[in-house]
C-alpha cells in the first residue's frame, strides 16, 4: 500500500487480466484431501471453547474441513455486523455480473471528488479526482487494501441491491449490504444500517459462500476461482494467517470498525482446504493495534483448526525483528553504527552514514564474537537483544538519578514585587478553587492557541482512562501520518511503540505534534465508537464537544496539536476553564510538573532505543509553579498556560500572543506577582481587586 500505489494502475490491461485469470487457486491446492487420521471434532471443540469463552466480546465461529465435512460451530447463525467483510459478498455479486455480461473487468471508471470517502484505502489519500481505473483495479483495491472509495465504485457498477438479491438467492439470509461505505444516505434499510452499520452476516453464511466457491458451484468455475484469487491478494496477516506455517496460502477478507472485528476465508492446508469464519462484536478491546484481542483470537482459532486437521505442527514464529546485512541502508543502519561505536570495546570508529558496508559487517562480526553469538555478520533478533537500546544522535541519555535531580531542583520562590508589564495580546487569571476571575485583559478575545491545544488532547485521553484505566497501558504504534506531522516532535518514529501513559510525556513535555496525531488515531474510535469517519476525525469532533460542555464559547478545534488552521481558535478565559478541568487528573499534574523524562521505546522491527523528553515550560525551574503548557506559532505568538501555588491556594494563568518565548515567561511571572500581591487569603479582597482591574 505504501510502495508506489501507481505501479499496479499503470500495469493494467489485457495482459494483466489474462495473467489474473490464469493464476487460479487450483495451483495452490496440491495438498492431500485425505480424511484419514483426522481426530474427532470434540477435540477441536475442547481446544476452542476456552478461547471463545474467555474472549471479552460476542463471538460467532464456524469451521469446516471441506474434504471431510467435519465442522465446528459456535453461535454460527447469529447475525453480526460485518464491517469491511461485506466486501466479500459484494465481490461475489460482481463475479455474477461478470458472468452475465453486465460488467467487464477492463471497463473504465472515472474517479470524482464525490466518490472519495474516508477510511482505509489509497484512492482518497493518494489520487486526485479525474483518475481513470478499470473495474479490475477497483476490485483489487477493495479486497487487497480494503479501499472504501474503490468499494463504492464497485457498488456503482453492479448496483447496491445486487449483493442482497444474490445472498437471498443463495440462502444466506443473514448477509446484507446496507449502504455504500460512509454513505448512510444511500441505505436500502435504515433500521439495519442503524443496527449493523455497513452490513451484516453470520459465520454460517460466510462458510456456505466459501464452500460454494471452493466447489466451483457459484457461477462458473472460472469466476469462482477468480473470486478466490482476489481474496488471496488480501494483505492483512494479523488475523487468520498470523500463526500458520510459513507459505500457507489463505484466501480471506477482514473487517474492522468500532467494537467489531471480523474475518472469513479458506486456509489451504496439507490436509485440504479449511473454510473458516470468525465474527466478533461488542469487543471490550477496541484498539487498532495488531495485537487487538479479537485479532489474536482469530489467529488462535485458525492455528487450532490447522493443527487439528493437519496434525500438531509447530506454528510459525512471528517474524518482527528486521534483519540487517551487507548492502542494507537507512536510518536504522545509522543507529546500528552509532550503537556499535559505543558498545564495542575497542570502538570500531564507524562512520555513521547509514550504509551497511564491509566495515559495518566487520563490526557486527566483532560484536557477535564479543557477546558469544553465532558469527554470521547478519543483524537478527538475537543480535538486537544483545545490543540493547540504540544510541541516538542526541546527547548521552542522562541517568535516572540525574533526571530526578533536575525534576526536584528549584530556584528561590518569586518575590512579590513587580508591576504587570506585559507584551501579550490577551491574559486571564482565575482562582483555582472557585474558577472566579481575578484579573484579565482581552480575556474573551479570540486568538490562535498554538500548542496549548494539547491540554485538551491530554484531557480527553485521561478522561477516557478514568472509565477505562487499562487504556493507559495500551500500546500505541506510530503510524506514518503521525511520524510525518510537522513542527515540534516527540521524536518517536513510524513503527515504534510505547504505552499510552508514557506517550503522554512525549505529548506534553517536548510538545509532540506527532504524539497528538497518534493519540487522535488511537482514541477517536474508542471515545466515539458509533460514528462514521476516521478515528482522527472523531477525536477532533470530541475535542469540540468537550469544549462546548466546558463552556468554552470562543474555542474551535481543527486538529489535536495546534498548528495554524482556519477556525482553530480559543480565548484566554476559555483556556482557564480547560486548564482547571484538565488539572483534576492526577497523572496530568505529575506529567506537566516533570522537567525531564526518559523512556525506552521498542519497534515492530525488533530494536529498542531511548528517548529523552525535556519540558518546554521554563517556569518549572521556580518554586511555586506547577505546569501546564507552552505553545508557539507565527500566528499565535508565544503562549503559556500556567498553574501557580501561593499560601496553599492555586491560581491558573493564561497569556496568549506574547512577543517572543522569553517574553511569555516575563509576562506570566509579572502577572502572577501582581495577582499574588492582591492578598489571596481574603476572598473579599480578591474580588474587589479583580473588579477594579476590570
Amino acid at each position: 500500500m505504501k510502495s508506489d500505489p501507481q505501479r499496479w494502475i499503470l500495469a493494467t490491461g489485457t495482459v494483466l487480466l489474462l495473467a489474473l485469470v490464469g493464476a487460479m487457486p487450483a495451483s495452490w491446492a496440491e495438498e492431500s484431501s485425505s480424511k484419514e487420521s483426522i481426530p474427532d471434532v470434540s477435540k477441536l471443540e475442547a481446544r476452542l471453547k476456552p478461547l471463545i469463552e474467555g474472549h471479552r466480546g460476542e463471538v460467532g465461529v464456524m469451521i469446516r474441513h471441506l474434504p471431510s465435512g467435519q465442522t465446528f460451530k459456535h453461535r454460527e447463525t447469529v447475525a453480526m455486523p460485518t464491517a469491511s467483510l461485506i466486501k466479500f459478498p459484494l465481490l461475489m455479486a460482481t463475479a455474477k455480473a461478470l458472468e452475465e455480461g453486465d460488467v467487464s473487468l477492463d471497463g473504465r471508471i472515472k474517479l470524482t471528488k464525490e466518490d472519495q470517502v474516508p477510511g482505509s484505502g489509497i484512492l482518497t489519500e493518494h489520487f486526485a479526482p479525474g483518475l481513470e481505473l478499470t473495474l479490475h483495479d477497483a476490485i483489487h483495491l477493495m479486497i487487497a487494501y480494503s479501499d472504501n472509495t474503490a468499494t463504492n465504485l464497485v457498488i456503482d457498477q453492479v448496483g447496491l441491491n445486487a449483493t442482497n438479491e444474490l445472498m437471498a438467492e443463495l440462502g444466506c439470509d443473514a448477509t446484507r449490504l446496507n449502504s455504500k461505505v460512509y454513505r448512510r444516505d444511500t441505505t436500502n434499510n435504515l433500521e439495519r444500517s442503524k443496527k449493523y452499520g455497513l452490513g451484516s452476516t453470520s459465520s454460517e453464511d460466510m462458510v456456505r459462500l466459501l464452500e460454494m466457491l471452493d466447489a466451483g458451484e457459484f457461477v462458473d468455475k472460472e469466476r469462482s476461482d477468480l473470486v478466490l484469487k482476489y481474496m488471496g491478494d488480501c494483505l492483512s496477516t494479523v488475523g487468520l494467517p498470523r500463526y500458520l506455517p510459513d507459505g500457507t496460502k489463505v484466501a480471506h477478507k477482514t473487517g474492522a470498525v468500532g467494537d467489531t472485528r471480523t474475518e472469513a476465508g479458506i486456509i489451504y492446508s496439507p490436509a485440504g482446504p479449511i473454510a473458516i469464519s470468525v465474527l466478533t462484536t461488542a469487543n471490550e478491546d477496541k484498539t487498532w493495534d495488531d495485537d487487538n484481542e479479537a485479532k489474536l483470537l482469530m489467529a488462535e482459532i485458525a492455528k487450532a483448526a490447522y493443527s487439528h486437521f493437519v496434525g500438531d505442527t509447530e506454528a510459525k514464529t512471528v517474524q518482527v525483528a528486521r534483519k540487517l546485512e551487507l548492502g542494507a541502508a537507512g536510518p536504522l543502519v545509522e543507529s546500528l553504527q552509532r550503537t556499535l561505536n559505543a558498545r564495542l570495546k575497542p570502538s570500531p570508529g564507524l562512520s555513521v552514514d547509514g550504509d551497511f558496508g564491509p566495515n559495518t559487517e566487520r563490526a557486527v562480526l566483532a560484536f557477535q564474537k564479543q557477546e558469544g553469538l553465532e558469527t554470521t555478520g547478519v543483524v537478527d533478533r538475537d543480535f538486537w537483544a544483545k545490543l540493547g537500546p540504540l544510541a541516538t544522535e542526541d546527547e548521552p541519555t542522562p541517568s535516572q538519578e540525574a533526571v530526578a535531580r533536575k525534576n526536584t531542583k528549584k530556584q528561590p520562590r518569586e518575590s512579590l514585587n513587580g508591576p504587570p508589564v506585559v507584551t501579550c495580546k490577551a491574559w486571564c487569571f482565575v482562582d483555582g478553587s472557585t474558577g472566579e476571575l481575578l484579573a484579565g485583559d482581552n480575556e474573551n478575545g479570540t486568538r490562535d492557541p498554538a500548542s496549548v491545544t494539547k491540554i485538551m488532547t491530554a484531557h480527553l485521553v485521561l478522561k477516557y482512562a478514568e472509565e477505562h484505566p487499562e487504556a493507559l497501558d495500551e500500546t500505541i504504534t506510530f503510524s506514518k501520518r503521525a511520524d510525518q506531522t510537522s513542527g515540534s516532535t516527540s521524536a518517536v518514529r513510524e513503527g515504534e511503540k510505547l504505552p499510552v501513559r508514557e506517550l503522554l510525556y512525549g505529548l506534553m513535555l517536548p510538545s509532540g505534534n506527532d504524539a497528538s496525531v497518534a493519540f487522535a488515531e488511537h482514541f477517536g474510535a474508542l471515545i466515539r465508537p458509533d460514528e462514521d469517519g476516521t478515528s482522527y476525525d472523531r477525536f477532533i469532533a470530541e475535542m469540540n464537544a468537550e469544549a462546548e460542555r466546558l463552556g468554552m464559547k470562543n474555542t474551535g478545534y481543527k486538529n489535536p496539536h495546534g498548528l495554524t488552521a482556519k477556525g482553530h481558535v480559543t480565548s484566554a478565559w476559555d483556556m482557564t476553564l480547560l486548564a482547571r478541568e484538565a488539572m483534576k487528573h492526577p497523572l496530568l499534574r505529575e506529567i506537566v510538573s516533570t522537567r525531564q523524562h526518559v523512556y525506552t521505546v521498542s519497534s515492530v522491527v525488533g530494536y529498542e532505543r531511548e528517548v529523552v523528553w525535556n519540558n518546554t515550560n521554563r517556569l518549572l525551574g521556580y518554586e511555586g509553579y506547577l505546569g501546564v503548557k507552552t505553545g508557539t506559532t507565527g500566528a499565535a505568538g508565544a503562549c503559556l498556560v500556567a498553574c501557580g501555588e501561593r499560601n496553599g491556594r492555586e491560581t491558573f494563568g493564561v497569556v496568549l500572543g506574547s512577543s517572543c518565548s522569553d517574553a511569555r515567561y516575563s509576562d506570566m511571572r509579572n502577572l502572577f506577582r501582581y495577582v499574588w500581591s492582591m492578598n489571596p487569603e481574603s476572598t473579599e479582597a480578591v474580588q474587589e481587586t479583580a473588579a477594579a482591574a476590570q
